[in-house]
């Protein structure tokens, strides 16, 4: 009977009995990915908090800096030790013994926090204060809390305790946007953290607390209090004496605040752009907007280029550039004053002959960082200008021709295409040298058309003019008349072929280097050789002659040769000048930037001037 009643109840217990196995293994899959859950977010990457991009000039200062939040991350080791225990003193006095959280702190937290009837008291050890700074929101709740000792628990788990406290020092904030105790070094002492006194370190230290109140800029004095409070927590602990901490207390605390160096912007604009075409060119974004035709995916490799500077960006960067600080002041002030008040606009690029690195750069008159950069977005009609790379290069190139050699300079077509010279004159044979000095149209077109256009294009398309596209292959291109136009920037860099025959892209950064010194990107400096020793002689005695007897005189230099070639535009709507002496190769535009007819400033020769800045 007792077998039989116990069998019954058993059977009765059974669902029970299952209902209770089938909620402990519900609870356990909730832990199950509760716990999965905190491991992914506690493997998340760090902050992506963006460090500051430096770049430097040749003579190795720093002209410009990129930032949102200044940062300044430090290893342990190069966080002196009293840094370190103040932070620990006042903070975790027992952090290298838990495990993320205190649990007698916690205790004593949840008691005030009771009898208070609030969430006020935190007892939070410095591996729960990461937690919360990288992960976590700020709020006083238990529920965020609670997740909060899960999170902490698990980064004891994943880092030790060195680099917890590393990362704690490099991201805790500093009030006026700055992150780290290195970097408030540098932002309120304008030093390294290792060259301060102890009362100095220990003012930094101050801050983090409450950042508002304790913001040195606007509370000073509640900044110093504090100072001495922890001075005082230091010799309590014993790290420091009584008397050391008295003399501590008594330093006069001078504020040497860090402002964000924005030298140069034209040059400093102008060089970010740079690297986004290195490192298109590096990780192979160039080639594959080469290679494809579909606007879409241009667009998709554009989004993606995009983000990789960003991360690169994120990480920190220095560059380094070849800058030539006087020389670019120099050029900004004198070519602003000859422009004058008013609407009229200049471009302008200055190369060095023997680096090919642009060493000066102008973008425009009243020029703001990131404004419309002239130099290298204007994009303009060349006019003859582009005669020498499209025409007379090219001609003494294929052919045994001289600049003796004779050329018409009467009436000539190609089809429709009927230019007439300046001023509608007609010339009939001239040497070719007395065609190039005076800019004779209808003779560069029948030069033009001995080349051919392919094999006029096969020369300009091993420079890097951006703008030029399939619908300039005509013979409207060997007078400068393209669809789009080319910049400053492009031609001055085409024109450094006539130093010696020999091109390599022109640039401005020498090399860029990650936040740990490591080289990241530099230009390729082996070059191409395009013109012979033969063409080369020919186009430097053709410049020279244009400045000596046509239409480039005025332009003058100190050296032993200078040499170089105007260009105007139908209506008078842009003028240029490039060319080059014994140092330098530079291009001008000068004109509107809605454009209008300049006619009335011809006999000015503003170009000149300019011109003449840039080489000087």
């Amino acid at each position: 009977m007792k077998k039989a009643f116990g069998v019954i109840i058993i059977i009765l217990c059974l669902p029970f009995l299952w209902w209770i196995s089938t909620n402990i293994r519900t609870e356990l899959g909730t832990a199950k990915a509760h716990e999965e859950q905190i491991e992914n977010a506690i493997h998340l990457p760090a902050v992506q908090a963006q460090l500051p991009v430096i770049l430097i000039d040749r003579n190795g200062q720093t002209f410009s800096e990129e930032y949102v939040e200044w940062r300044q991350p430090l290893t342990i080791q190069e966080i002196p030790q009293i840094a370190q225990e103040i932070f620990i003193v006042s903070e975790d006095v027992d952090f290298y013994e838990h495990i993320g959280f205190d649990l007698s702190a916690i205790t004593r937290a949840i008691v005030v926090n009771s009898n208070s009837k609030s969430t006020s008291q935190g007892g939070s050890t410095i591996t729960q204060q990461l937690v919360r700074m990288r992960y976590l929101s700020e709020e006083k709740t238990y529920e965020r809390k609670l997740t909060e000792l899960f999170y902490a628990y698990e980064l004891e788990k994943e880092f030790d305790k060195e680099t917890i406290l590393t990362m704690y020092l490099n991201e805790s904030y500093f009030s006026n946007q700055v992150y780290g105790i290195g970097a408030a070094a540098t932002y309120y002492f304008q030093k390294p953290l290792q060259e301060l006194s102890v009362a100095e370190i220990a003012f930094i230290s101050a801050i983090p607390n409450n950042p508002s109140l304790y913001n040195p800029l606007k509370n000073f004095q509640h900044t110093k209090e504090r100072q001495e409070r922890l001075l005082d927590n230091l010799a309590a602990s014993g790290a420091i004496t009584l008397s050391d901490a008295t003399a501590y207390k008594a330093e006069t605390i001078t504020l040497n605040v860090k402002h964000k160096i924005q030298n140069y912007p034209m040059y400093s604009t102008y060089v970010l752009q740079e690297l986004r075409w290195l490192v298109a060119e590096k990780e192979g974004y160039a080639d594959r907007l080469t290679n494809t035709q579909n606007e879409e995916e241009k667009k998709q490799i554009q989004v993606q280029l995009d983000n990789r500077l960003k991360t690169l960006f994120q990480s920190g960067l220095t560059i380094h550039t070849a800058l030539d600080p006087h020389k670019q002041a120099l050029d900004e002030e004198r070519m602003t004053a000859i422009l004058g008040t008013g609407q009229l606009q200049a471009a302008g690029t200055v190369i060095d002959n023997a680096s090919r690195e642009v060493v000066s750069i102008y973008a425009g008159k009243n020029y703001e960082k990131y404004d419309y950069h002239r130099a290298y977005q204007g994009v303009r009609q060349p006019g003859s200008a582009f005669k020498p790379l499209a025409v007379y290069a090219p001609f003494f190139e294929t052919t045994t021709h001289t600049p003796d050699s004779i050329v018409n300079g009467g009436r000539y077509c190609v089809g429709s295409f009927c230019p007439k010279n300046y001023g509608g004159y007609l010339y009939g044979d001239v040497p070719i040298r007395t065609a190039f000095r005076h800019s004779y149209n209808t003779s560069a077109l029948r030069l033009y058309n001995t080349v051919g256009v392919e094999k006029s294009f096969s020369y300009l398309n091993r420079f890097h003019f951006r703008s030029i596209v399939a619908e300039d292959y005509n013979y409207a291109a060997s007078l400068g008349g393209l669809t789009y136009g080319v910049t400053a920037l492009e031609l001055a860099d085409a024109y450094t072929s006539f130093i010696d025959g020999s091109y390599v892209l022109a640039h401005s950064i020498r090399k860029v280097t990650a936040n740990d010194g490591t080289e990241l990107y530099s230009w390729n400096t082996e070059r191409d050789q395009i013109w012979s020793p033969k063409t080369v002689k020919y186009m430097r005695a053709l410049l020279a002659d244009v400045v000596a007897n046509g239409t480039g005189q005025g332009v003058y230099s100190n050296s032993d040769y200078i040499g170089a070639k105007t260009g105007t535009t139908n209506d008078y709507r842009d003028y240029w000048l490039a060319g080059l002496n014994s140092k330098y190769t530079a291009a001008v535009w000068l004109g509107y930037d809605k454009p209008q007819s300049m006619e009335k400033l011809e006999a000015y020769k503003i170009h000149h001037q300019l011109f003449n800045v840039l080489l000087d």
